[in-house]
């Protein structure tokens, strides 16, 4: 059902879910890359993406489900609770796996809204979340368009609302045609530019890294 106008409720805080693939099969896109430089560059900028989701004062959590052992110690560290991901989950496994932390945090945290976000936005910053957020609150769901204009890069339901994530290819249509509502927000480009590609990652480099990815990309070329 489309929504016209936006809902005033009571304040609520959020758990973040982010599925973290198994960092061998990451980031397949950026096939010049070593394997290895690819798995640690997917690690950095997941653990970018952590930090800044946490830095939110909208966030009660942050949910990371994974199925690799080393990103999920990792990701730890930077305060994500960490759970596996369903091991005979459909073909849709993305969407899985996003559904099974949802269930996961409803369970503990019944009163938070549910974001659903990528783990590979390594120039956003904590307060492009926090606006995107506050606004999402407003409506039953809502999501962020990435950069490309085709994807999503942020879907969210309310409390007491279904949660229906449908990422994937051309993922903005169908989030739009479930009835969620898209935040056209102004100054959020670390929100929307996910990297799968190498142009991304110069995109996202241009905007303004997070500290591991940065990091990493200092200590030398990704092609080893």
């Amino acid at each position: 059902m489309l929504i016209n106008s936006p809902t005033r409720i009571a304040p609520f805080t959020w758990s973040v879910v982010i599925p973290v693939k198994v960092l061998t099969q990451a980031k397949s896109r950026l096939g010049q890359f070593g394997a290895q430089r690819r798995a640690e560059l997917a690690l950095a900028m997941a653990a970018d993406t952590i930090i800044a989701v946490r830095a939110c004062e909208q966030v009660n959590r942050v949910i990371v489900v994974t199925d690799d052992k080393v990103a999920g110690d990792a990701l730890a560290v930077h305060g994500a609770m960490v759970i596996a991901d369903p091991v005979d989950g459909p073909a849709d496994r993305l969407n899985a796996a996003l559904s099974h932390g949802a269930v996961h945090a409803r369970a503990i945290g019944p009163g938070s809204g549910i974001a659903a976000l990528f783990a590979d936005l390594p120039a956003v910053r904590p307060d492009e979340i926090s606006r995107a957020l506050i606004a999402a609150a407003a409506w039953p769901a809502a999501f962020v368009a990435d950069a490309a204009g085709e994807g999503t890069t942020l879907y969210t339901a309310r409390p007491g609302v279904g949660f229906q994530p449908s990422f994937g290819v051309a993922s903005r249509a169908r989030h739009a045609a479930g009835g969620a509502v898209e935040l056209n927000l102004a100054g959020i480009p670390g929100l929307r530019q996910d990297v799968d590609t190498p142009e991304d990652l110069t995109a996202a480099t241009a905007i303004g890294l997070g500290r591991n990815t940065a990091d990493l990309l200092r200590c030398g070329p990704l092609g080893r």
